[in-house]
């Protein structure tokens, strides 16, 4: 019962940083318009530190244009100094109720410099997936240590997890390749 609990929680855990992965990739420029390129952008507002999409509508209407309607228009100055600040590249133009960001075509080091990025980032996730791993063989052999288990029960256990491992590694690699293909795609 033991084992069954801490595989799961290893799976789920697992399946949570391939997800936390997925999301970094979201906020790498491909060279189109992406709402979720702002998600990690904060402005300054009222003495507090708020997400942008909490401030105002954030959408997509062309493939190069990305749109932010504040609801507050006089927070205008500091979204366009938190998109200033952030390491987008992205220059904001506003007509006092909008602020529109035009997103350029990416140069071939800039497509360079964002599959390089990429590539940290499914090496974080892969990280994340070796430390829980590593976490669930040690709960395993005190389990053994214990006495709650068999030392059979506690190799094909950990057996288990390195196929889970195996698995989930994969999948980091799949969105991997998915999205060099989209940065590096004209």
């Amino acid at each position: 019962m033991a084992i069954q609990m801490l595989m799961t929680e290893c799976k789920e855990k697992m399946n949570k940083a391939v997800e936390a992965t997925k999301t970094k990739f979201t906020s790498i420029r491909a060279g189109r318009a992406n709402v979720a390129m702002l998600d990690g952008i904060k402005v300054e507002q009222y003495g507090s530190e708020m997400p942008l999409n909490q401030i105002g509508s954030v959408s997509a209407p062309e493939s190069r244009l990305l749109v932010i309607d504040p609801w507050d228009k006089s927070i205008i100055p500091a979204i366009e100094k938190s998109i200033m600040l952030s390491n987008l590249g992205l220059t904001p133009n506003n007509d006092g109720k909008v602020i529109r960001l035009m997103i350029p075509e990416l140069t071939a080091d800039r497509r360079k410099e964002y599959v390089k990025l990429a590539k940290t980032e499914a090496e974080n996730g892969k990280v994340a997936v070796r430390n829980i791993r590593k976490d669930t063989n040690n709960a395993l052999r005190r389990l053994e240590k214990d006495g709650e288990i068999t030392a059979d029960d506690l190799k094909r256990s950990e057996d288990d997890v390195q196929k889970i491992t195996d698995n989930t590694i994969k999948m980091i690699d799949e969105l991997l390749a998915k999205k060099e293909k989209e940065i590096t795609t004209v």
